[in-house]
């Protein structure tokens, strides 16, 4: 019998490997230059230029309306001019009428508007193309000033710092309860992360819609959720075999607060660019309700943690985790709001979100491998669920 031997697998990375690697992408580029040139044979040109402005955001001070816009579309386009309630107005544009594509540019407005009154801006460029700006509520838009910048720092304490630590403050009584009754709150945890989850995803749908198409919203809430998912999965497997059980149960209280502490974060963003736009009794509601909310998310936090005795330091930081995020919202949403950031933020508290729900899930099918309590794990996750749901009647 002949011993035959493998061939030997070479693993080396060589210069004809790379040249075979690069070849098809060279092709690719002569082919799509080809397409390019020739137009794959039609002989067509658009009746209509496609263009697309964004009005990214507007701010007002006395005699001044101040608009920053984004070429979204495929070529570059020229602002032609302005019509505000029907008048034609003079304006400027900086850097440049002229606006590439994907670049951004500011038009100034000087025009005598009046406090509390709706405007309606129209923009035309050199194709007569217009696009529109509506200002529901006119007022001097606010400025990164020390009482501002306390303002919203309050806003975001009371949205998520202080409520979050008067939900933490049922630790004490709850560890008090027996094994079944734990399992039943870490079963409402669950239903708290799956309502917060889904509520998230949907405000992210939503605030894509305000985004300009050539960011693509949805493929951008996907990469940050999936992101944010197995970023949290790799990070939380990293050494979890030399962990203690109770080491691994605060990890988890770490991950739900920065999950919760993103979501909070996207909520900030809401209430600032309410404030920003003179929504004041939107902001006011949104306040109230994400308080009634927000305690909840201090009981998810804590949840993991119902057995163990972490210290008032570990207590804090998982508050602040959760809840701090509130005040870097209101301050970007109320100086300078950003539907880009809204989405991306929005997309990575999902994934981080849905990531906990499950290993919370799997803390539970341990802790109760050995018994059935079906009844109290699917009244606690169905309780959750209806806890958010009641609370958020009071916000949408």
């Amino acid at each position: 019998m002949t011993n035959q031997t493998s061939p030997e697998i070479k693993n080396r990375f060589t210069f004809q490997t790379f040249i075979l690697l690069l070849l098809p992408i060279l092709l690719l580029a002569g082919v799509i230059f080809l397409f390019l040139q020739t137009g794959g044979g039609l002989d067509l040109e658009s009746p209509v230029p496609i263009e697309n402005l964004t009005v990214e955001r507007y701010e007002l001070d006395v005699d001044h309306i101040k608009l920053y816009v984004q070429n979204t579309g495929p070529e570059e386009l020229t602002v032609a001019s302005i019509i505000i309630n029907e008048a034609v107005m003079p304006f400027t544009v900086s850097p440049s009428a002229n606006i590439p594509r994907l670049s951004k540019a500011t038009i100034e407005i000087e025009y005598s508007w009046t406090e509390g009154e709706a405007y309606a801006a129209r923009i035309f460029t050199s194709n007569a193309v217009p696009f529109d700006v509506e200002i529901p509520v006119a007022f001097v838009t606010p400025e990164p000033k020390a009482k501002t910048f306390w303002s919203f720092t309050l806003i975001g304490l009371y949205v998520g710092v202080i409520p979050i630590f008067l939900g933490i403050f049922w630790l004490p009584a709850l560890r008090t309860l027996d094994k079944k009754w734990m399992t039943f709150i870490l079963a409402i945890t669950v239903g708290l992360l799956l309502y917060l989850g889904i509520d998230t995803v949907n405000e992210a749908f939503e605030e894509s819609a305000e985004l300009a198409g050539a960011y693509q919203g949805i493929g951008l809430i996907g990469i940050g959720a999936v992101a944010s998912y197995m970023l949290l999965d790799m990070v939380g497997k990293m050494g979890s075999n030399d962990r203690s059980e109770s080491s691994s149960r605060l990890s988890i209280a770490w991950k739900i607060a920065l999950g919760i502490g993103i979501h909070n974060l996207g909520e900030g963003l809401a209430i600032g660019a309410a404030y920003n736009v003179g929504e004041i009794a939107l902001g006011t509601f949104l306040v109230v309700g994400f308080i009634i909310q927000n305690i909840t998310e201090g009981l998810g936090i804590i949840a993991p943690i119902l057995k163990d005795k972490p210290s008032l330091g570990q207590l804090a930081w998982l508050g602040l985790i959760g809840g701090a995020p509130a005040i870097l919202g209101a301050w970007i949403g109320g100086f300078t709001p950003s539907p880009f950031l809204a989405v991306l933020f929005l997309a990575i508290g999902t994934g981080a979100i849905f990531q906990v729900a499950v290993e919370i899930w799997k803390m539970i099918q341990k802790d109760n491998e050995k018994q059935s309590v079906p009844i109290m794990i699917f009244s606690g996750v169905l309780v959750g669920m209806l806890m958010l749901w009641v609370t958020g009647i009071l916000i949408k």
